[in-house]
């Protein structure tokens, strides 16, 4: 029987959002170490690039980690097929006439949108649209200088 409700976001995602409902976090959660999973051998090329494009940036956030190597292998390689999708369809177009002089949309146009909504849903998952990323609060990467200031406005600095 399948849960109601929205699915869970992951603690780690919260904690970078800073927990926005205010609700306890998960104590219990599983941790698993923050160092982003080697690239499987079998991927595509495409998505090789791919992994190694985001995996670190990725790890950097906290977000990636070993044991979501299936998931973030599963996105890599939906990305490799959705581009290869648009290629062709940007080298050969949309319709095609068929031999008995009907034009019909090739199959790359619904493997195009299968793979980009599969895509999407992963991109979700790991902060990666505008709108899930737009949710993170992180200081890291932040070229923000020192302010004593700000510490002592938010009582970290006596």
């Amino acid at each position: 029987m399948a849960q109601r409700g929205r699915k869970p976001k992951p603690t780690a995602v919260k904690e970078l959002e800073g927990n926005p409902g205010k609700r306890a976090l998960n104590e219990s959660e599983p941790k698993p170490d923050k160092k982003a999973p080697k690239c499987p051998t079998w991927l595509d090329a495409e998505a090789k690039k791919e992994w190694r494009r985001v995996a670190k940036q990725l790890e950097e956030l906290g977000i990636l980690t070993e044991v979501d190597m299936a998931a973030f292998a599963g996105y890599c390689e939906a990305y490799a097929r959705w581009k290869q999708a648009e290629e062709f369809i940007s080298k050969h177009g949309t319709i095609v006439k068929t031999p008995s002089g009907y034009w019909q949309q090739v199959p790359q146009v619904s493997i195009a949108q299968s793979y980009l909504k599969i895509m999407i849903k992963f991109c979700e998952q790991f902060g990666l649209t505008p709108s899930s990323r737009s949710r993170i609060v992180t200081d890291k990467g932040s070229n923000d200088s020192f302010d004593p200031m700000e510490l002592m406005l938010r009582g970290e600095m006596k």
